[in-house]
């Protein structure tokens, strides 16, 4: 290297780290949370239990050659974190290895109602807060990473988290902020040198992986197990909080999240009580119910609805073995852990309200359950399908509201469900109709159902996709053995669990019998009934309105920023980690500017990544379409 290389090279770092320090010196850190709250300073090493506090102080462990995989600009400028930071220097500061200036890493202390049992103390086993800051807009955000190292609440695992349970978790934070759904963000993922051992499937064959880290940004992260500390032993688990009794730290926690997070109703109604609590429980009930109506316009699965993994401020929280629907299918099980669809797609909305319900009880020592429980029964089921009704009508173009809405929506998801439909991509095609009166109608009819058609499965990949996981003698056991002990239908998921194997089991039968040409003119026959519906009730829409050509551009658009074209499907984010764990993190980035766009077609974006695969499709093992001829 020629020395007038070299010094140009010493500038250009020089500028660099200057860049670097002036965008760290924007993050005021003011940790609110830790001064408002009860906090553990002992940093006792190992898993214990923490009574009295609502953090534990402790220090992260370093990683080896941390390097930024991808970075989010979008969520980091919450933060005052301008482009200049470059990528060595975000590695660093969000990988623990150095700290932000102010910043204190605390772990927080919640419990927790898993799968519907009361289990203990649970908290931040792989997770530290770092701080807390007003930003230039004066909107508060507080900063967690996850994947810090042990924590108090580490229990048996070491508090690392790999690549691809952080790339997933990251995608998917920003996918669902783009999507207009309520989120906790994600700021950067960083990968490492540092090795763990995950035995991802739990079948004896581990492997080593690398250690990689997520900057999570929210207002707070505070959630329905953050008030659960304080419960008393269930009567079914006989599990405790670690401050039960300690109702002084509970008014504290009301306080704190009411003032800081609510403040119009702290504003509303400032003297602390049952009146201002049972405003603030009822705005949590009204934010959830949206936010998981909007989950199901978008075919968005949780997979862990634990009331330790629900935001008091309505928010997505939490992201792990979560899913997108692919064809529509209500039953859909993203968590292979969650035998019994407890989780399942089409019962989210009552999960969330049962997880209410033990938010109330949670409350119940300054709250009476009886007044939070009646106003549970009165707002919830009513916002969720206020907020359903409407989002779906945008997803189909009706601008208006008629009586006979929900039918039409509902005979559109059952023809979805009953010809194996992919749902993303059903809802963008119903834009290619254009409204009766419009002169190329009837050739955008025809055109839409040659669409629909192609995203349907073949006959082949349903029989696939419907093969029961029980034999048919194994039922007949089973049923004969329920007859003769109810507890033994119990251990099997119950009576419905039992009746979704039977009907599986009939439909299976049944296209046994089929051949490619029967199951395709019916699937035909379906589409054509459902899409006749639906022109009838685009007729009533241009009977109420004047210029057709532009009432028809105005549903188009209104549709597709209702409809996304991408979304995070498991095998697009699975091809990206599968990049990254070869040291390729370019797909990681370039799936990221897709997911930062769903709504566009994305003309003229760059194409990073090395597969050139198709972002709006269902997975490539399917062989999607059926012909009309």
């Amino acid at each position: 290297m020629t020395k007038q290389f070299l010094q140009t090279l010493r500038v250009f770092r020089t500028i660099a780290s200057s860049a670097n320090m002036e965008s760290i010196q924007n993050i005021n850190l003011e940790n609110l949370a830790l001064k408002s709250l009860p906090v553990d300073e002992s940093k006792r090493p190992g898993t214990r239990k923490v009574s009295g506090a609502c953090f534990s102080l402790v220090d992260s462990t370093p990683v080896e050659s941390p390097r930024l995989v991808a970075k989010s600009t979008d969520a980091l400028k919450l933060l005052n974190i301008s482009g200049e930071l470059n990528d060595e220097g975000l590695a660093k500061y969000f990988s623990g290895n150095k700290l932000l200036p102010g910043s204190v890493l605390a772990s927080h202390c919640y419990c927790g109602h898993q799968f519907g049992y009361f289990s203990g103390q649970l908290g931040d086993g792989t997770v530290a807060y770092l701080g807390d800051l007003r930003n230039s807009n004066d909107e508060r955000w507080e900063m967690q990473l996850k994947g810090i190292g042990p924590t108090p609440y580490s229990r048996a695992g070491d508090g690392r988290k790999v690549l691809r349970s952080s790339i997933r978790e990251f995608l998917c934070s920003e996918s669902m902020h783009h999507l207009g759904i309520p989120t906790t963000r994600a700021g950067a993922v960083v990968d490492s040198d540092t090795l763990v051992t995950r035995d991802m499937f739990y079948d004896g064959r581990a492997r080593r992986e690398h250690c990689a880290l997520v900057l999570r940004i929210a207002p707070t992260f505070l959630r329905f197990g953050s008030f659960e500390i304080f419960k008393p032993s269930d009567e079914t688990t006989g599990k405790e909080g670690p401050s039960v009794g300690q109702t002084d730290i509970l008014i504290k926690l009301l306080k704190y999240t009411i003032e800081t997070f609510y403040p119009e109703i702290a504003e509303e109604i400032p003297v602390c009580g049952t009146e201002q609590y049972l405003k603030f429980y009822k705005e949590v009930c009204l934010r959830t119910a949206r936010m998981v109506a909007k989950w199901q316009c978008v075919g968005f699965c949780h997979g862990v609805l634990n009331t330790d993994n629900m935001s008091v401020l309505g928010l997505t929280i939490d992201y792990g073995p979560f899913g997108f629907l692919d064809v529509y299918d209500p039953d859909f099980i993203c968590n292979s852990s969650d035998e019994n669809g407890r989780y399942s797609y089409k019962k989210q909305p009552e999960i969330c309200k049962w997880n209410l319900k033990k938010f109330a009880e949670a409350l119940q020592d300054v709250l009476p359950l009886e007044s939070s429980l009646q106003v549970l029964n009165e707002v919830y089921d009513n916002e969720f399908t206020q907020t359903y009704n409407a989002m779906m009508r945008k997803k189909i173009g009706l601008a208006n509201k008629h009586d006979d809405d929900e039918m039409l929506i509902k005979q559109l998801l059952l023809t979805m469900k009953e010809t194996f439909s992919d749902f993303t991509n059903t809802f963008r095609n119903l834009n290619l109709l254009d409204l009766p009166g419009v002169p190329d109608h009837e050739a955008s009819k025809a055109k839409l159902l040659e669409t629909i058609l192609s995203c349907c499965l073949s006959l082949e990949d349903v029989k696939q996709a419907s093969k029961p996981s029980i034999a048919a003698e194994q039922l007949d056991a089973i049923r004969a053995l329920a007859q003769q002990n109810a507890d033994l239908l119990a251990l099997f998921g119950g009576e419905g669990t039992l009746q979704r194997e039977i009907d599986k089991l009939e439909a299976f039968e049944k296209l046994q019998s089929l051949s490619e040409e029967e199951y395709t003119l019916g699937v035909k026959d379906k589409w054509t009934t459902w899409i006749e519906m639906y022109v009838k009730r685009l007729q009533q829409l241009t009977n109420e309105k004047g210029d057709v050509e532009s009432l028809n551009a105005q549903r188009k658009e209104m549709m597709n920023l209702a409809n996304p074209k991408y979304i995070l499907r498991n095998y697009i984010a699975q091809n990206a980690i599968e990049e990254a764990e070869k040291g390729n993190y370019l797909e990681v980035q370039n799936v990221l500017r897709r997911l930062e766009n769903p709504w566009s077609d994305t003309a003229g974006f760059p194409l990073y990544g090395f597969h050139n695969i198709m972002y709006n499709s269902p997975p490539p093992t399917a062989s999607m379409g059926l012909r009309l001829s």
